[in-house]
């Protein structure tokens, strides 16, 4: 378990000509979480203006960004440029990459626009191929009307023939038509085609043979292509040629950007300044030392306390986390619901163990947890990508924690490792040598956990245990909410004191110990003793929970053994998964495997069932244990302790990543 950083407010004055370098030396440090200034909270002072020429700036930031979402060039890693050397290049340079790509850009778009008419020609043509008459020959008669287009209906030519009185021309081609009569006839000829549903085909405005115009146009287009390969590679290179100096030139206009407009967050007057901000208290001092080096003593720091009991000022301090190492990568986790309140306990630590212990004892098949682990560790050493990292880490955890109870469980992809036991009686598994160990664990009265007939075996077979497995995630959950009741109590005493504690988190543990005694006396020969100090118990727990939470606590008694119920999803969706690996085997083996013909000639429908079965299940193996194991910690888990709502620590500056002093 941990706490977020310790803060510590501070106001930063002086006058304004140790402005710009109050500004440098904060930024360089990147400690100092500035807190906007609110224009009317203070009537001599009003919002700064930028400094510097941001103007230009903000013009070349979006001149880069452009040219780097066009060579789409990421956040990937690069080699680090010296400051100096991009602000000395990075007018010449990016005014020479801005015209390269904006001339390659224009023609590379006349090119596509060539192409298109190219293929629209094309198109256009296709219906004469076949005839392949010269285009010239449907055009300029002046004793012939010329038909060119399609009929849906069917052309009977008897008709045309007895329209024309024999004379006339006809060509088919599929539903392509072209009719060639005298012009006395036209109108009647046409009356006919468009009961027919005659549409009419425009006549390309070209002369020559479609199969020499199309041959032309494939060879300009041949043409094309080819030069848009090469402007492409030209693009292609520059991209590599450039991508460094991109970087690293986005990430120096960032900071000088971020510097400039600085003064649109604080107060100023016309001739001081005023910061108000948080900084984590182990990194005050040298930040006043800092400041002053800079500015020869002649801004002012002072500190000011903050009164941890309320609540508007406590959300107003920004929080840091402060994991160790392991629990940094769970950190993402607890931001996607809510960051901790700068008194609260931070979750990570606390989630490392039961996100993937959740996570493992749903999925718990050793076949699965290999690859999936495989995957993440592959995954890890190859993909270099900002946030993926602590996703890739979880994954990892979850999958250690799988394949510990795959091995518990005796589980891979569906195939028992070793003997399942149904009704006292061993069966031998896949790999022999386990060791049967039948215990049948009894209360008094013969209650049974493990039910009428089943039987305790290592590997624990769940699918032959599942009345005991309902239990034991039951109990689990009880154990998992109750250590949120701890924490609770632990957040609670540090906020509000140690009666509050006892009244909103204590009284549910004192509730459920109550509970826990009077079923023992009830079990036990119903014990009057015990009967007796369990209901006082419960009484004096639900009075404290009135007491600490009105009558909205003891409404809430019910939704306990609700969320007790919860965990018991545990079980349901790991045979879930269970039962889609077995049926995808059965499915498998039975389509490879006939009893009266040996193997089936559909061997490789097998194989493909297999596999593309299990790939699905694989997946289906991230996302259901994920996002149950999620919905316990969120739902139960964080609602024992947890309340959120803190702002994020987010100081002035910038961690250089392409750029070296």
């Amino acid at each position: 378990m941990s706490r977020p950083k310790q803060m510590t407010r501070c106001v930063i004055t002086g006058h304004k000509s140790r402005l710009e370098p109050t500004i440098d030396v904060l930024h360089e440090l990147n400690l100092f979480h500035v807190e906007d200034f609110v224009e009317g909270d203070d009537p001599d002072f009003k919002i700064g203006t930028p400094i510097g020429n941001s103007d230009d700036v903000s013009r070349k930031l979006v001149k880069i960004r452009s040219i780097s979402n066009y060579l789409h060039i990421g956040n990937g890693p690069g080699t680090q440029m010296k400051s100096s050397e991009v602000s000395s290049e990075i007018d010449t340079e990016l005014e020479k990459l801005d015209e390269e790509i904006t001339g390659k850009t224009e023609a590379i778009n006349n090119l596509e626009n060539r192409l298109k008419e190219i293929e629209a020609a094309e198109k256009e043509l296709m219906p004469f191929l076949a005839a392949d008459r010269d285009l010239d020959d449907y055009r300029g008669f002046d004793s012939l009307a010329v038909f060119v287009g399609t009929v849906s209906g069917k052309l009977d030519e008897s008709v045309i023939a007895g329209i024309t009185s024999g004379s006339y021309m006809l060509e088919t081609n599929s539903e392509f038509m072209s009719l060639f009569v005298s012009k006395k006839y036209e109108e009647a000829v046409a009356a006919t085609l468009n009961a027919l549903g005659f549409k009419e085909t425009r006549i390309p405005e070209k002369s020559g043979k479609p199969s020499a115009l199309i041959a032309e146009l494939n060879a300009e287009k041949s043409g094309i292509l080819a030069q848009l390969e090469t402007l492409k590679a030209d693009i292609q290179s520059l991209k590599e040629s450039y991508s460094d100096f991109i970087r690293a030139s986005d990430e120096y206009l960032s900071i000088l950007s971020e510097k400039a407009e600085l003064p649109l967050r604080i107060a100023t007057s016309e001739y001081a300044f005023i910061m108000n901000g948080w900084v984590p208290t182990e990194s005050f001092d040298a930040m006043v030392k800092a400041i002053e080096a800079r500015t020869d003593g002649r801004v002012y720091i002072s500190s000011e306390e903050v009164n941890l009991h309320d609540e508007k000022e406590v959300l107003q301090i920004p929080v840091a986390h402060n994991n160790s190492k392991p629990a940094r990568s769970l950190e993402w986790i607890i931001d996607l619901y809510s960051r901790p309140k700068y008194t609260e306990i931070d979750p990570s630590s606390v989630l490392m163990i039961s996100f993937p212990l959740i996570y493992g004892m749903i999925l718990g098949d050793i076949g699965y947890a290999l690859v999936l682990l495989t995957l993440g560790l592959l995954a890890k050493k190859f993909i270099k990508m900002d946030g993926i990292d602590g996703l890739l880490n979880v994954l990892i955890y979850c999958q250690v924690s799988a394949l510990f109870f795959g091995v518990l469980y005796g589980e891979f992809m569906g195939f028992p490792l070793a003997g399942a036991t149904s009704h006292g009686v061993y069966t031998p598994g896949l790999i022999p040598g386990f060791e049967t160990i039948v215990t049948n664990i009894s209360l008094v009265n013969g209650i049974s956990f493990l039910g009428a007939h089943e039987y305790l075996t290592f590997p624990i077979h769940r699918t032959h245990l599942i009345y005991t497995m309902l239990v034991a995630t039951a109990l689990f959950g009880l154990l998992h909410m109750n250590v949120g009741f701890i924490l609770g109590f632990i957040n609670v005493k540090n906020q509000h004191g140690m009666m509050h504690a006892i009244c909103g988190k204590a009284s549910w543990i004192m509730l459920e110990l109550g509970v826990i005694i009077l079923i023992v006396g009830f079990v036990l020969g119903k014990n009057i003793a015990l009967i007796g100090l369990g209901a006082l118990i419960a009484l004096v727990a639900v009075a404290l929970l009135f007491k600490g939470e009105g009558i909205a606590g003891p409404i809430e008694i019910p939704g306990l053994f609700g969320n007790i119920l919860s965990y018991t999803r545990i079980i349901a969706v790991g045979l879930s998964s269970i039962y889609i690996a077995s049926t995808v085997n059965t499915i498998a083996f039975e389509m490879l495997w006939s009893p009266s013909n040996g193997f089936s000639p559909m061997i490789i429908v097998a194989l493909i069932v297999f596999v593309l079965g299990h790939l699905l299940n694989t997946g289906l193996s991230i996302i259901a244990p994920g996002l149950h194991a999620l919905r316990l910690q969120y739902v139960e888990f964080f609602g024992k302790y947890y309340t959120g709502g803190g702002k994020e620590y987010k100081p002035f500056g910038h961690i250089r990543k392409y750029l070296e002093e």
